[in-house]
């Protein structure tokens, strides 16, 4: 019996953030807690500078724990195989986000935003940044705006 508790107890521990999908519902929450949000356009399937980001920074232990207290995550992805694709709801969603903040098409795009959807800051392509080094500089514009 103890161990079929194991995996479960491991994923206790195992910081989970999740990523919101929808662009009202990222700023209401943003307002609610007071954080920002960030905004990534990815192509998770094809997009090899996307997957190296995601992997080599936003989903290290270091970046989930502080995301998980200081942020709203907020993914517009653009798959291409047809097994990945998403719903057609969503993908209009995505290509209103994209329509306003990334018109011209870079992936991957992450955008730091207040709460009201003014850009903060922006990285285009693949930012050659640690986890250690992305915190800080999210954590040097949050705390210019306190």
């Amino acid at each position: 019996m103890k161990i079929y508790a194991l995996p479960f107890l491991m994923l206790a521990i195992i910081p989970i953030i999740g990523w919101e999908s929808d662009f009202d519902t990222a700023k209401q929450k943003a307002r609610d807690q007071h954080r920002l949000i960030l905004l990534e356009f990815s192509g998770s399937d094809w997009c090899i500078p996307c997957i190296r980001f995601r992997k080599e920074v936003l989903e290290t232990t270091e970046f989930t724990a502080f995301a998980d207290t200081s942020l709203v995550l907020l993914k517009a992805d653009f798959p291409r195989l047809k097994k990945n694709q998403l719903p057609k709801s969503q993908q209009q969603k995505n290509e209103k986000l994209a329509d306003q903040y990334n018109p011209t098409g870079i992936f991957p795009l992450t955008i730091l935003l207040d709460a009201d959807g003014k850009k903060l800051k922006v990285w285009e392509g693949y930012p050659d940044l640690s986890s250690t080094e992305f915190i800080s500089e999210i954590n040097q514009l949050r705390n210019a705006r306190n």
